[in-house]
């Protein structure tokens, strides 16, 4: 019994000396690594990142004075072109008028496919003078049958519209307005609209933008703004919503006041078909065919123009995982069509050195590399590492001021959501990891770099306007809500959070907590399921 006593005795003993042994090795090992390899390589990843917030500070304050100055003294760009309405000729008639095809290309669109054909079957122009083709690629038999029907219907009141479908997916949409170009009833028109499937034009669409191209050989594109139907739907939505009216309130404008040149966003813009055809058509080489285009075309001299005055309706992604896929989509293509084209750009010899300074630097690099990687890699893992290693020390300039100024810059063209931005500072976060991911895809061109998964739309613009239920998608799949990246990256946060608690001197503990917490939240789906009040 004695011997039985001691041998329980010994082993609880044995269990903590082998612990505490396990964590002398650790701290041993850590203790000969830290000074010799740790340290220096914080430091130049810490300087580093401090270069690139720099570089992206210089680029949001330039921006935000040119805007400022647009605002200020009214310069906006369409007031730097001829803009007279369409006349009738009595004797030419309706030939008058140039002739425009709208492309609404669409794939197993069950929840949007009648708002789409009938917003754009609902454009007003002289009918003689307008083609309207929808581009199904769809592969669902049902859906197919259901959009066609539709197609007949609107011929049936004497619209001119044209269905069209092929025999393969290649290309995915590029390939799709690509094939659609090729039609022979094409080569008679002059301009060509493009609206996808959840977009819904003003019924004016047609007559506000195309005298813009009819008034000035020099323009190729006008480009409209997007209006989130779905923005007060939950959280996640009034998110995206702040991000994208950043975009357009901003970027566009001001790339369309200063160099004539932005982003192409895919759809709600009018192409002149010359332009198009000389910058060499849609190709298929990236997931980002609008940006291709439109960057083609600026080096061959084309001018664009956005509209921040003209808005299209369309629809968020309102499920998580819609969003992922689209981001991923977004930030693997730039930089890899970056990746492309830097040279193609380099030995151009049409347009500016200026120009191109803005398009590999600001539009590129800033824009497309550089926001994503500094937004993650510094904020979300170099940052939190200097809790544990103290010798390494971020300025307050770099770790407070810069991003509080970026942020306060960001959140001005969505004024409703200030009392959101903490949320949405957590939601951007979360997201960059996804983001960095996606842009070291392209710049790679590891896999996934062509991946191309459509956009799921939920129909709430059909419920919206027409007061019609779209059928309800279930939320909750297991496979689609845990993410164990963001729950990684959230353990880790956690972890140091819990050693600045015990042993830290930063006081950087709150921080910590709040967005490991969000990559928690995010990292089991459940972003989107609150909604706030406006």
């Amino acid at each position: 019994m004695d011997q039985l006593s001691s041998t329980t005795t010994i082993l609880p003993e044995a269990f903590q000396g082998a612990k505490d042994d396990i964590t002398m090795q650790l701290s041993l090992i850590w203790s000969q690594i830290k000074a010799p390899l740790i340290v220096p390589l914080l430091r130049i990843s810490v300087v580093l990142c401090l270069c690139m917030s720099v570089m992206m500070l210089i680029e949001r304050v330039y921006m935000g004075i040119v805007i400022s100055l647009v605002k200020l003294f009214g310069r906006k760009p369409e007031k730097r072109y001829k803009w007279e309405p369409m006349k009738d000729d009595v004797e030419l008639g309706n030939s008058s008028y140039p002739m425009v095809l709208v492309q609404v290309p669409m794939y197993n669109e069950r929840e949007v496919y009648q708002l789409s054909i009938g917003a754009a079957c609902g454009l007003s122009w002289p009918s003689d003078r307008i083609i309207i083709q929808i581009l199904d690629d769809s592969t669902d038999p049902t859906i197919k049958e259901l959009v066609q029907l539709e197609c007949q219907r609107w011929a049936s009141k004497g619209v001119n519209i044209k269905y069209e479908v092929r025999d393969n997916r290649n290309g995915y949409k590029a390939g799709a307005l690509k094939e659609g170009m090729k039609r022979s009833y094409v080569k008679q028109c002059d301009y060509v609209a493009i609206f996808d499937a959840d977009f819904q034009p003003e019924p004016d669409y047609l007559w506000r933008t195309i005298p813009f191209l009819v008034h000035n050989n020099e323009l190729a594109l006008i480009q409209a703004r997007w209006k989130f139907v779905n923005s007060d739907e939950c959280l996640m939505t009034r998110m995206q919503e702040m991000s994208l009216d950043y975009h357009f309130t901003v970027e566009q404008e001001v790339g369309s006041s200063t160099y004539a040149f932005f982003g192409f966003n895919g759809t709600a813009g009018v192409w002149r078909i010359a332009a198009l055809n000389e910058a060499g058509g849609w190709k298929d080489r990236t997931t980002v065919e609008d940006m291709d285009l439109a960057v083609r075309a600026s080096l061959k001299g084309w001018k664009f123009l956005y509209l921040s005055d003209l808005k299209v309706k369309n629809e968020l992604p309102s499920t998580f995982k819609a969003y992922r896929y689209q981001q991923h989509r977004w930030s693997c293509g730039p930089a890899n069509l970056f990746r492309k084209m830097v040279m193609e750009i380099i030995r151009n010899k049409k347009v500016t050195l200026w120009k191109k300074i803005h398009v590999i630097y600001s539009f590129f690099f800033v824009r497309k590399v550089v926001a994503h990687i500094t937004t993650f890699v510094f904020y979300c893992i170099i940052l939190p590492a200097t809790v544990v290693v103290p010798e390494v020390v971020v300025p307050k300039w770099g770790a407070v001021y810069i991003p509080s100024i970026i942020t306060l810059l960001n959140a001005v063209g969505t004024p409703r959501s200030l009392h959101l931005l903490v949320f949405w500072i957590l939601f951007e976060n979360v997201m960059s990891l996804h983001r960095t991911k996606a842009t070291i895809i392209g710049l790679l061109e590891a896999s996934r770099v062509n991946e191309w998964i459509v956009t799921e739309k939920l129909g709430d613009a059909l419920k919206g306007k027409a007061g019609v239920k779209a059928p309800k998608k279930p939320r909750f799949r297991i496979g689609d809500r845990i993410h164990l990246l963001e729950i990684g990256v959230g353990f880790y946060l956690f972890f140091i959070g819990v050693y600045d608690v015990m042993f830290g001197k930063n006081h950087f503990f709150i921080y910590l907590f709040i967005q490991a917490f969000a990559f928690f939240i995010m990292g089991f789906g459940y972003v989107g399921t609150f909604v706030p009040s406006s």
